[in-house]
């Protein structure tokens, strides 16, 4: 492949129409307290409240938890029905064309024009973001370049693989330079090869351009690779946000304990440590333990014992963002 750069400037004939987050606003580019959704008689989203900071934030959920409406929002596509909602110091709603103009977007569905060139495409949604066509060409190209499908770029899209696809939307999002870009569920469809790659463009992007980005995921381990920040979102309420490090607890050690029994019987001896004062949960048949001294041991053994469960592992380890998520939702 040929030695080419991304040129990341401003855009030709056009300002940026939303001011940069400033020390007076805040350092929160997305300030988001008690959202709420509903579409008819089903709730998608009841108590939503985080703050997202500069770098890469995760937005973390199962599916159906409704990050995607959340994304949406963002973008002021459709209107909270509750609670207030803020990016760049601005509502969304009434804001949203300007805040449009400075973010990018990728959606999630993998349907793209089967007859379009991929190069025509990314430079459509670059013209669509109000730049020049000639400079929307450029960009088009250097951005197909960059996510790696310099020598694929006149290719229709219908011929592309999934994965390819997945990096037309990505030279899609970041063409017209915007100064956040929202990835929803990025690696979807994509083999475990393909996911790293990925995850290792997008960090590079944030990292090499300055640009901003919420990726949302259900995949736990993906978030914790890359991003900086999380916000985790269960059944349209926050479960937990915040840092990385804050969020998993930085020097938290956890014993995790893995019994031969059923996970109803995991349950048992996590009420049983948890009579006891201990902080403990379990998913299937595995028990995380709260602690960092020997006691633990001694307390995953006798409240074992008392329940009538022996045990296959037991070990120490610092919290996941697993543990964490299986600790708010038991």
């Amino acid at each position: 492949m040929p030695d080419r750069k991304w040129h990341s400037c401003p855009m030709v004939g056009t300002e940026p129409r939303l001011p940069s987050t400033t020390a007076a606003q805040g350092p929160e580019l997305i300030s988001a307290r008690r959202v709420s959704k509903a579409y008819g008689s089903v709730e998608v989203l009841a108590d939503v409240t985080f703050d997202i900071q500069p770098g890469i934030t995760g937005l973390l959920g199962s599916n159906g938890a409704g990050k995607t409406t959340m994304l949406g929002m963002i973008l002021g596509l459709h209107p909270i029905d509750g609670g207030t909602l803020a990016v760049y110091g601005h509502n969304p709603w009434s804001a949203g064309t300007d805040i449009r103009g400075v973010m990018g977007y990728a959606p999630e569905h993998h349907t793209l024009p089967a007859d379009l060139r991929a190069n025509d495409f990314v430079r459509h949604v670059a013209e669509l973001h109000g730049l020049p066509r000639s400079e929307a060409t450029t960009r088009a190209s250097d951005a197909l370049w960059l996510v790696g499908l310099g020598e694929e770029r006149f290719r229709p899209m219908g011929t592309m693989s999934t994965g390819q696809r997945q990096r037309v939307k990505l030279a899609q999002a970041i063409a017209h330079d915007p100064s956040m870009i929202l990835l929803d569920e990025p690696t979807d469809g994509l083999d475990p090869v393909q996911r790293d790659s990925m995850l290792d463009l997008i960090r590079g992007i944030a990292d090499d351009f300055k640009i901003n980005v919420i990726v949302s995921s259900h995949l736990l381990h993906e978030v914790e690779r890359i991003c900086d920040g999380v916000v985790i979102i269960d059944r349209g309420r926050t479960l937990a946000s915040g840092t990385i490090d804050a969020v998993r607890g930085n020097d938290e050690i956890a014993v995790i304990v893995e019994i031969d029994s059923s996970a109803v019987q995991a349950v048992a001896v996590v009420d049983s440590l948890m009579r006891a004062g201990w902080t403990a949960s379990s998913s299937g048949r595995r028990i995380t333990i709260g602690g960092d001294d020997d006691s633990v041991f001694d307390a995953a053994r006798d409240h074992c014992v008392a329940v009538g469960v022996g045990i296959n592992r037991l070990q120490r380890r610092r919290l996941s963002l697993e543990d964490v998520f299986l600790e708010k939702l038991g």
